[in-house]
């Protein structure tokens, strides 16, 4: 490879990677160490919750060398997938409808993007030759917002979001790990100023301070990485969220920069930006997993979907249709869901 002009590969790799459908590509180098502490302690204040991954493989999490042996570069990407412009909280205000955070409402982006990255490792090695790399999204224990921010992609906002000057927060990661020796970026500097609007806006108060988040009271978790009951203090907060939360991001200033994708897969299925609740609840398991198929959602399983749902039905309008769906879960197999059906007819008791 001493041949090859890495800076100008460099160019190449981020030309190719908006080709691709990639919105912005940065390169970084695998020092996370400024990382380490804030990670350590997060943990040490058990603020993962069940999240028991979390907990492990710390040092391969601030050093990539560790996880993938020979990795001496990471190229970071992000792509858009926001719809709409307008970072409304209307849909928040309808209590009989559902409210599913916008990520999970089209197909689950991990494929996608995966799929992209493994291109751009292709278009890569026509013009490197054989070099070593593997990608992730979402995936193993990768930092990816510490890369994203080191890399220059943005900053790692006052609510943990990577926030981007040009676009906001509406947008997924991934990484490309290698062994290229190639130039990298610079970080950008932070802008979120005095700011709080999106600690202040949280329904559970899940913001310890800023950038520190625990997660045993955010709603994302609660929802999402929950296996048990989710505890009573939090229902009445969830409202009509049944799968994840995006208060933090839709009140957020900088979003008013977002940028909409033309992306097919992320355009939301089954009516998820539009559904009334009672419906949601009244789907057999098959058709959970018939409509869910592709789905960030199916992850979850059936008897959390059906959980988080009660919930949202204990804090609806007081209608008979509400009355009767919720009835209807009074014989789930599963003690966590009648649990939570218990709690939500009691609710249109008072």
């Amino acid at each position: 490879m001493s041949d090859i002009d890495f800076t100008r590969l460099a160019e190449d790799i981020k030309d190719w990677s908006k080709n691709l459908g990639f919105q912005e590509t940065a390169i970084t180098d695998v020092d996370l160490s400024e990382y380490d502490q804030q990670l350590r302690s997060w943990i040490g204040n058990k603020y993962h919750g069940d999240m028991d991954y979390m907990g492990r493989n710390n040092e391969k999490r601030c050093d990539p060398g560790q996880l993938v042996p020979g990795t001496i570069r990471v190229i970071c990407v992000r792509m858009d997938y926001a719809m709409e412009k307008e970072n409304s909280f209307s849909l928040l205000q309808e209590p009989n409808k559902a409210y599913i955070s916008r990520y999970a409402r089209g197909r689950d982006y991990h494929k996608l993007i995966r799929k992209r990255l493994q291109q751009l490792a292709e278009k890569i090695e026509q013009v490197a030759g054989k070099f070593g790399y593997r990608a992730f999204v979402d995936s193993a224990p990768v930092l990816e917002r510490a890369l994203a921010e080191k890399s220059g992609l943005g900053w790692i906002g006052k609510n943990t979001m990577l926030l981007n000057k040009e676009a906001g927060s509406w947008f997924f990661l991934g990484e490309l790990f290698t062994d290229l020796p190639l130039p990298v970026d610079e970080p950008v500097s932070h802008h979120c100023g005095s700011c709080t609007a999106c600690m202040d806006v949280c329904p559970t108060n899940a913001f310890v301070e800023s950038n520190v988040l625990d997660a045993r009271r955010c709603i994302s978790y609660l929802t999402i990485e929950l296996r048990e009951s989710i505890p009573e203090e939090f229902r009445i907060a969830m409202g009509n969220r049944v799968f994840g939360c995006d208060d933090c991001q839709l009140i957020c200033p900088w979003n008013k920069f977002t940028q909409l994708t033309d992306e097919d897969d992320f355009k939301p299925r089954h009516n998820f930006n539009d559904i009334e609740l009672t419906k949601l609840f009244l789907w057999s398991e098959s058709e959970f997993l018939n409509r869910t198929a592709g789905s960030a959602i199916r992850r979850i399983g059936y008897a959390c979907w059906r959980r988080n749902i009660a919930i949202a039905l204990g804090n609806a309008e007081s209608t008979g249709e509400v009355i009767s769906a919720l009835r209807t879960g009074l014989d789930s197999p599963s003690a966590m869901v009648r649990e939570h059906v218990e709690w939500a007819l009691r609710q249109h008791q008072d």
